[in-house]
């Protein structure tokens, strides 16, 4: 697998949301705005990029008895930098994220990439599998939180400086704003990505 597939195959291939179907308690949790969406993105694909990278530099070092424990160890470090850093300069986004923040440690894309991948493969591969399911990470809690916000709120960018009424309460699906409304428009970005998967694969098989 050349260096582009390996950092394509989280956005695409193997999306940690959309394909894959883990970590989708966050997904769910804090989609309601997409300032929320943009800081969880940045934060799991901090902890993420770094928790590959350092456990695949010490991965002949780790024995595989306590391999796990170490792991936990390692995402907690860098999830408490993620936490500290929020509740020091973004206490808005801190406090909207809440209980979320501290449950990167233990959220299956993490663990799973840490196992799978960063304990039996190179560092520079790591990064860019970490930075690659990070960014589809993102791209999709971004895409469900702008449909769950404009329809549900009514607005963009709710949260910061720039927020923008667009729709009158009147008119809005309060139902997206709470946690069957998340299942809704999850499910219906992950049929929009099926769709996409199954055109490709017919004109795949067209091709030939």
């Amino acid at each position: 697998m050349t260096k582009t597939q390996t950092f394509i195959k989280g956005i695409l291939v193997e999306n940690p949301l959309l394909i894959l179907s883990i970590g989708l308690c966050s997904s769910l949790g804090i989609t309601t705005s997409i300032f929320n969406a943009l800081g969880m993105g940045a934060g799991m694909t901090f902890v993420l990029v770094m928790s590959e990278l350092v456990i695949s530099l010490f991965r002949r070092h780790i024995p595989a008895s306590i391999r796990l424990p170490v792991f936990i160890i390692i995402i907690a470090a860098f999830t408490t930098i993620v936490q500290l850093v929020l509740q020091a300069y973004v206490p808005a986004l801190y406090d909207a994220l809440g209980v979320f923040i501290p449950l990167i440690v233990v959220n299956c894309i993490i663990m799973g990439r840490v196992e799978a991948f960063a304990s039996k493969n190179r560092i520079g591969d790591s990064v860019l599998d970490g930075l690659g399911m990070g960014i589809g990470y993102t791209i999709v809690l971004i895409a469900i939180s702008l449909i769950r916000e404009l329809l549900g709120g009514g607005t963009l960018f709710a949260g910061t400086a720039f927020k923008m009424e667009i729709i009158p309460e009147a008119y809005r699906i309060g139902i997206l704003n709470s946690a069957p409304g998340g299942f809704i428009v999850f499910g219906i970005v992950a049929a929009l990505n099926q769709l996409r998967v199954n055109v490709a694969a017919n004109k795949k098989e067209e091709s030939k």
